[in-house]
């Protein structure tokens, strides 16, 4: 298998900088196809899967993808990715946070009446993806029963995530809720590497339904575990990753 390793510098575009020949995957992205729906598959199937993809690294704060942009498939194998749409007025909203073993894309594969990406995706932190190559990949799905197999695990673990999110409105705790939102603001305000939430104690409370004193101590008890650090209106995540592992959508 060939393989490049790229760096991506601008924050719409995949630009090369470096190539490298590598007959095999390295143990990150073994551990990435080992976690992903597409575990269980035979050797020979993933090496037909991964043939002529592309490893890119993405610097935090950089957009991999737009909405309307042409159909994808991709691997995360380093990192924490969002996933989000956007309104006309600038505001977004967060469909989904990725993680090593995510894989991203596949339904603009095979959505014939809008063959296209439906949102946006961004690195929150210096993160490594695997792009596979999208033709190969639909092309085995249509003749190969074990790919179709693993791509609708693949769909109907994003569709019981999505459920999951719908619950999370009604049944997530106070400390869930407030992981979650923590992360969607800052994510939307960030700026090149820094995560950094900006929102008073006060607002906080306001925006997940509660009291600033459960916020206040919330987030001493966050401070405490090293997720968070706390100043006057700012909350810097320190942890994305570990955060995202408290919301609801990871529970259970």
């Amino acid at each position: 298998m060939r393989r490049l390793f790229e760096n991506l510098t601008s924050t719409s575009h995949w630009t090369k900088r470096q190539c490298e020949a590598v007959e095999q995957p390295d143990r990150d992205v073994n551990e990435a196809i080992a976690s992903s729906s597409l575990a269980g598959l035979p050797p020979g199937v993933i090496r037909r899967l991964i043939d002529g993809a592309i490893l890119r690294d993405v610097g935090a704060g950089h957009t991999t993808h737009r909405e309307g942009d042409p159909p994808f498939a991709e691997l995360v194998v380093r990192g924490l990715i969002r996933g989000y749409v956007s309104a006309p007025n600038g505001r977004t909203m967060s469909i989904r946070y990725c993680r090593p073993g995510a894989l991203m894309g596949i339904p603009t594969l095979f959505n014939q009446s809008a063959p296209r990406a439906h949102g946006n995706t961004t690195a929150l932190v210096d993160s490594r993806i695997l792009q596979l190559h999208s033709p190969a990949v639909r092309e085995l799905a249509e003749r190969d029963i074990r790919v179709t197999g693993a791509l609708l695990r693949e769909a109907s673990a994003r569709v019981a995530e999505y459920i999951k999110e719908i619950e999370a409105s009604s049944f997530a705790t106070i400390r869930q809720r407030l992981a979650r939102h923590l992360l969607d603001i800052a994510a939307e305000q960030q700026v090149g590497e820094r995560l950094a939430a900006r929102a008073s104690q006060q607002e906080l409370a306001g925006a997940i339904g509660t009291v600033r004193e459960v916020v206040v101590r919330i987030l001493r008890d966050m401070r405490r575990e090293g997720l968070v650090h706390t100043s006057r209106g700012t909350v810097l995540l320190l942890d994305p990753a570990r955060l995202d592992a408290e919301t609801y959508a990871h529970q259970g």
